[in-house]
């Protein structure tokens, strides 16, 4: 464990659509400066997890909070804390990146002396300041999403929740995201990623829980995953997800 802090704990999360059982009893915590991964193929829960602990959907039944506040009952408290990268995050082409990160920080009441240092602050850790007044229709996919970490970080939020964060992304700004990432967890920050890139686990993650149908099919630090079955992550991964289709 790299901290004491609890900051998401999840227990025996459900979540039912009309015809799916998207989430099937998900439970695990998650600490201050760890990075903690959820791994799972396409369909097995991982996004419906992160909704439902980032407050846009509502559990069908369990329990989960945020530096202890209910994800159900203290919605708002729980946006305060949080900072959100979904996949595939649109930003509206005709504002500049100042505009899209100042608007994020204005709608979290960041004050605005504060919001200037912080943008600039946040904007040079990306290599985003020579382009911070050029519209982001012009900028490529990986340059908008440093856009989007940096609208997500605005209000220096104790927990952040990235969905696929290097989906799409060349090998050079999936470099920069992943580099950022480890950045968070220097900063004592808890990071909660899904991601289905083995690399990318292996790399960034504290921890990891493998989600197959909707259920963590197993979890831990990847040292004691790969001692317990002998095998590397790829081949655990490969083998808990064909158990659960078959």
């Amino acid at each position: 464990m790299t901290g004491h802090e609890v900051l998401v704990e999840a227990e025996n999360l459900e979540k039912r659509f009309r015809r799916y059982h998207a989430v099937r009893g998900v439970s695990f915590r998650c600490y201050a400066g760890e990075v903690f991964g959820l791994l799972g193929p396409n369909g097995a829960g991982k996004t419906t997890t992160i909704r439902m602990l980032t407050t846009v959907l509502r559990p069908t039944a369990g329990v989960a909070r945020i530096a202890g506040h209910d994800v159900v009952q203290e919605p708002g408290a729980v946006r305060r804390l949080i900072g959100v990268l979904p996949e595939n995050a649109g930003i509206y082409g005709r504002l500049t990146a100042r505009d899209v990160i100042r608007y994020a920080g204005r709608l979290y009441g960041v004050p605005p002396d504060l919001l200037r240092s912080r943008l600039a602050s946040i904007a040079d850790a990306l290599e985003l300041t020579a382009h911070l007044d050029r519209l982001t229709d012009t900028f490529s996919k990986g340059m908008k999403q440093k856009v989007n970490i940096a609208r997500a970080l605005i209000h220096n939020p104790p927990v952040v929740f990235l969905d696929e964060p290097t989906s799409g992304l060349d090998v050079i700004s999936a470099r920069s995201v992943r580099d950022f990432i480890e950045r968070f967890k220097q900063e004592g920050r808890c990071v909660i990623m899904s991601t289905h890139v083995m690399e990318e686990a292996e790399r960034l993650c504290d921890r990891v829980a493998i989600v197959a149908g909707g259920r963590i099919r197993a979890e831990g630090r990847l040292a004691d995953l790969q001692a317990w079955t002998g095998l590397g992550l790829e081949e655990i991964f490969v083998q808990l997800v064909e158990q659960t289709v078959a």
